[in-house]
């Protein structure tokens, strides 16, 4: 069993996690995320609390293929308004702050976040990795190849699953050298990756959870779903139950979701048989 500390808090991971998406963006990817205003971000909030979420995940900045940056002051404009009613009204809840920025992480965490989740495992912003040290909270460091802008650009690799091995074991050691104790890894489907490596990477997954870090999988609607279905981020919701099933039986810890009930029950199936 794993357990994250976050000041005087734990979280114990007994059972796989849910973590909910909550994209505070006018660009997403998937439409069903974004957030037009802070009331419908409050309605989409208490839905997962009722739901069954573990934690909230909450972003000021699409990362999808293509996407831009923005400026810190934007980023942290879009996300303090949710902090503050998560903060407020379930105090209790786990919420991580999802962004490459340190100075968005240290704002977030200081206002209430207990995770920073940094798709670039800290390659984007020199100060970060100190900033999550001195913050002394758990760190989700994912791989990706490129950035947001041109991840998508005709990525390459070798043989996939050893370079991404290769990658988070000198990343682990990397970053417990600099002070950070608690890690989460997560393989960064569809984050520089075509839909033939990813669906090798998820096939050999297993490999990445005796790494003997928790590891989260977030696969909710992604293009290796509609891409290989001919179908859309809409209608992908039966193709993510499917691997995230799959994940789980691979090692997975916490599943990253638009959709909490159907990964709810999933993890319910998935305890039942493994009794």
């Amino acid at each position: 069993m794993y357990q994250l500390h976050s000041g005087n808090d734990t979280l114990k991971i007994e059972r796989p996690l849910i973590m909910g998406v909550i994209n505070c963006t006018p660009d997403s990817f998937y439409a069903g995320s974004r957030t037009s205003s802070i009331g419908q971000a409050k309605a989409m909030i208490n839905q997962m609390i009722e739901e069954g979420v573990d934690i909230l995940d909450i972003g000021g900045r699409s990362t999808r293929p293509g996407s831009e940056e923005i400026s810190e002051k934007e980023e942290i404009h879009r996300i303090s308004e949710i902090i503050s009613f998560v903060t407020k009204e379930f105090p209790s809840l786990w919420m991580s702050i999802d962004t490459t920025k340190s100075s968005v992480a240290k704002y977030a965490i200081e206002n209430g976040c207990r995770i920073v989740n940094d798709i670039s495992a800290g390659n984007m912003d020199p100060w970060m990795i100190k900033t999550v040290a001195q913050l002394k909270v758990p760190f989700v460091c994912m791989h990706m190849q490129g950035t947001p802008e041109t991840m998508q650009i005709n990525p390459q690799y070798n043989f996939i699953s050893d370079e991404i091995v290769k990658f988070f074991q000198s990343k682990i050691s990397e970053l417990e050298s600099e002070g950070i104790g608690e890690l989460i890894i997560d393989p960064g489907f569809g984050f520089g990756k075509t839909v033939e490596h990813n669906y090798q990477l998820m096939k050999d997954l297993d490999r990445l959870a005796s790494l003997n870090k928790p590891l989260l999988v977030g696969i909710s609607r992604k293009s290796m779903i509609y891409k290989l279905l001919n179908s859309t981020p809409e209608t992908s919701l039966n193709g993510t139950n499917g691997l995230n099933m799959y994940a789980l039986m691979k090692g997975a810890n916490i599943l990253r979701v638009h959709d909490v009930k159907p990964a709810k029950e999933i993890i319910q199936i998935f305890q039942q048989l493994n009794k």
